[in-house]
């Protein structure tokens, strides 16, 4: 393997959403994941054996009955040899499967413990149910995000993605960063309620400074300007336009052929709805792709809105590889990207008898000590 992170051994204790994004985001920069599997967990093991669960990818898989007597040890074993554990459990459920942080650091003091959830470890909501919606609502992502009627939410990319998974992978990476010095691993409590507050700050910043209003489709960025926004094309197509800073505003109705005066009085925001209704009957005398051969490539700050479908076959996005086809399923390809220590293609996750022999036996196993664990129940693939 190669990439930045290429001899760092994380062990995944398999969940859904924001757990196996941060793994899959870690196996991306070259580190060697081992996904543990629950037995009849809830990880779409089916989804992953036909390569179409694209954040399974990248890692091997080891099918563990955590419950079972034993099977607690057997993960110790693992972890001895491990520089980060990713866990996405609701708090309490890792201690009583005896897997704790105190219990890990005793076998590896230099463990760092990423905690994924919604709430955090601690709070009067910690042990509620919850998604990545109301991780949201709660932080006040939500309420800024869609029309000014009610709030859209964005897919779970605020909460899970951006606010779950990637401020744990930041998290972690600090971490052990930090544990190559001290020698020491430590917690990582990453909420998701606390990442999508902290993606807001440019906005409770500009908030406090009267430069936002608390309102939704009422400011620059959240689709109140007529200059920054999506706009129907005659065949049903969208684009998207951006001409915040002056001169791409000028550029933009130089382009669009537009002498209105009221054009130029664009900092009122009482004429918005106005120059809106205006822009979108423009829009929608011309195709999709028309509007992309006058305006794609120039300063008016444009692009198509693309569809998951076609995304992978524009053409900026094929002259840089942002999207690799693995096992007949398109997918985004590892991102940043690194000069000196690129990161691999991805591959499909390993799952399978010779697999786990191989993950065992790396761990200290020998052949009769995993033949009595699969005997037991406690090791099942």
């Amino acid at each position: 393997m190669t990439g930045p992170l290429h001899g760092v051994r994380v062990i995944e204790m398999a969940g859904i959403g924001p757990g196996p994004f941060c793994t899959m985001m870690l196996a991306d920069a070259g580190a060697d994941v081992l996904r543990i599997e629950r037995r009849n967990g809830t990880s779409p093991l089916p989804k992953l054996n036909a390569g179409r669960d694209r954040m399974d990818r990248g890692r091997r898989v080891l099918t563990i009955d955590l419950k079972a007597d034993g099977a607690a040890e057997v993960v110790l074993k693992l972890i001895e040899g491990a520089d980060i554990l990713i866990e996405g459990f609701r708090p309490g459920v890792m201690e009583r499967l005896g897997l704790g942080p105190e219990i890990c650091a005793g076998r590896n003091p230099r463990l760092v413990y990423g905690r994924m959830t919604g709430w955090g470890q601690d709070g009067p909501l910690a042990n509620a149910a919850g998604h990545d919606i109301n991780y949201i609502a709660l932080s006040g992502a939500l309420h800024a995000i869609g029309p000014a009627e009610r709030p859209v939410p964005p897919l779970n990319l605020v909460g899970d993605f951006g606010g779950g998974a990637m401020m744990l992978a930041f998290g972690v990476v600090c971490a052990l960063f930090e544990a190559r010095a001290s020698g020491k691993g430590q917690v990582v409590d990453a909420a998701m309620t606390d990442g999508a507050a902290l993606l807001m700050a440019p906005f409770f910043g500009m908030l406090a400074g009267g430069r936002w209003t608390d309102t939704r489709e009422a400011n620059l960025l959240d689709g109140g300007a007529p200059f920054y926004g999506t706009y129907r094309c005659s065949d049903g197509g969208f684009v998207s336009i951006g001409a915040l800073e002056p001169q791409f505003y000028d550029l933009f109705l130089k382009l669009m052929e537009i002498d209105d005066a009221q054009f130029l009085e664009r900092a009122d925001p009482s004429l918005w709805p106005q120059l809106r209704s205006k822009l979108e009957q423009r829009f929608a005398t011309r195709t999709r792709d028309d509007w992309c051969k006058l305006l794609e490539g120039t300063d008016v700050c444009f692009a198509p809105v693309l569809s998951l479908a076609e995304a992978p076959h524009h053409p900026h996005n094929r002259s840089r590889n942002a999207f690799v086809d693995l096992g007949g399923t398109m997918q985004p390809a590892p991102a940043p990207r690194f000069g000196r220590t690129a990161s691999e293609v991805p591959q499909a996750s390993q799952i399978g008898v010779a697999v786990t022999d191989e993950i065992l036996a790396e761990a200290g196993f020998d052949s009769a000590a995993i033949a009595g664990l699969r005997a037991a129940g406690i090791v099942t693939n």
